[in-house]
């Protein structure tokens, strides 16, 4: 008799809290017959405070075993030579904390002999996109913010980016907690279905430089600094340094000033 997984599927992984993972494998034996399964599950760090976990095993016609059965091994059928596929499937509880996991361990045996394997799957953040009325959004982040230290700590991060109007990423455990903590923010609206990943919005994370979209004749109002409330126009720009030159329009006589590109706003483009 053997038992054999996936050999593309990572038997350790991560999952968000109320989210699912599923490992395909199969078991064999020379002859058809009857093979035993038993289980045994572990939850960690804490097991005696751990929420429990929703384990579950499957075949082509449906549910064969779960957790919440009191019986601890089942008797599958194999066909004969051909393998019988099985799925396990394994849900985070939704009150998870991070680094909370479970690992099963699945023993097949058959004509005196038995294979085991192991899965395990651990709780990690979500990360949600949160809409909000435009230009309230750093209301809403303010709003967040003075909830993260009340009750329950779900929420680890709030990112508002400069140039993303409209919506907020917000990182946490416990999502229907995370929903909660919005409703009576006025200026929030409803998240987005589904969750989305660090790989999607790490552009956001990457400062922009100051001087991208500037080009030389841009009008600018320098907003700090000396000329502040002066109005000029880009003549060069160093993107390296991200400073720009520009020359101020009301002087009596011009005068070149660098300055840096986080020191002006753009009034008009150069057509």
């Amino acid at each position: 008799m053997s038992s054999t997984t996936n050999n593309n599927d990572s038997r350790d992984r991560m999952i968000t809290a109320g989210g699912k993972t599923i490992w395909p494998f199969r078991v064999k034996q020379a002859t058809s017959g009857k093979i035993k399964i038993s289980f045994d599950i572990s939850t960690g760090p804490d097991s005696e405070n751990a929420p429990e976990w929703n384990v579950t095993l499957y075949d082509s016609t449906g549910e064969l075993w779960s957790n919440y059965r009191s019986k601890k091994d089942l008797d599958v059928d194999t066909p004969g030579k051909e393998p019988k596929e099985l799925k396990l499937e394994v849900i985070a509880p939704k009150g998870a904390r991070y680094g909370d996991s479970v690992n099963v361990e699945i023993t097949a045996t058959a004509d005196g002999e038995s294979h085991v394997e192991s899965f395990r799957a651990s709780a990690k953040q979500s990360i949600i996109i949160l809409k909000t009325q435009i230009d309230q959004e750093k209301s809403v982040v303010d709003s967040l913010l003075s909830k993260a230290n009340i009750g329950e700590k779900d929420i680890f991060a709030i990112l508002s980016p400069n140039n993303l109007r409209g919506y907020v990423f917000v990182e946490g455990m416990n999502t229907e907690r995370l929903r909660e903590k919005t409703r009576d923010i006025r200026k929030a609206r409803s998240f987005v279905d589904g969750e989305t990943s660090l790989a999607e919005i790490d552009h956001y994370l990457t400062p922009l430089s100051t001087v991208v979209g500037m080009v030389e004749g841009d009008l600018v109002e320098l907003i700090n600094g000396p000329f502040k409330g002066e109005r000029a126009r880009v003549q060069h720009i160093d993107n390296n340094k991200e400073e720009i030159t520009v020359e101020l329009i009301e002087a009596m006589v011009p005068i070149p000033v660098t300055v840096k590109g986080d020191s002006v706003r753009i009034i008009e483009k150069e057509k």
